[in-house]
Order: C-alpha cells, then structure tokens, then sequence
C-alpha cells in the first residue's frame, strides 16, 4: 500500500517549481524598484544643484526662495522677511519648473 502511494507521487521539482516565484521577483524588480531608484537619484542630482536665488516649493507646500545653502539645510524666505530653515530632503521640486509645466 505505502509503495502505491509513493509511486503516484509526482516526480517534478527542481528549478521547475521556483520559477514562477523568480518570474514574480523579477517583474517587481523592474516594475517598482528600479523606477523608485531613478527617481531618488535624479532628486538627490536636484537638491544638489540648487543654489541661492532658486525659487522651491517644500514638501509642505510653502514656496519660497533660497537665501543661504548650508551642508543639509536651506534657509528659504517666504515672503515679506520670513526666513524659514528646511532639510534639503523637505525640497520637493523647483518652483519655476513647475510653473513652466502648467
């Protein structure tokens, strides 16, 4: 009795069974990763080319002008002699690129 049920059995396995599992790895590779890790990159090329006098818009919204550039902060003016220190990560795009786009 017990030979009869490992005979039938399937014999399969091997590289056969993991294939849909590196199919998937792969599509999610090159459909999320890789895209993310573009875009980080060209933000962080971004971040780094701004200087004084660049017009930002934060990821909180404020737009404002940079006045001074330190190693990881930007001091903005908001309007009317307000001056406000953000991280470089909180600059979310150039504020004359985006008003070029609309």
């Amino acid at each position: 009795m017990i030979t009869t049920l490992l005979q039938a059995a399937p014999a399969g396995g091997g590289i056969m069974s993991f294939l849909p599992m590196i199919a998937i790895v792969v599509v999610f590779y090159f459909f999320m990763i890789r895209p993310q890790m573009k875009k980080q990159k060209e933000h962080k090329k971004y971040i780094e080319e701004l200087g004084v006098n660049s017009k930002v818009v934060t990821t909180a919204g404020i737009h404002g002008r940079i006045v001074e550039v330190s190693e990881t902060t930007f001091l903005i003016d908001v309007g009317s002699g307000v001056k406000m220190r953000f991280d470089k990560s909180a600059v979310a795009l150039d504020a004359s690129k985006a008003a070029n786009k609309e």
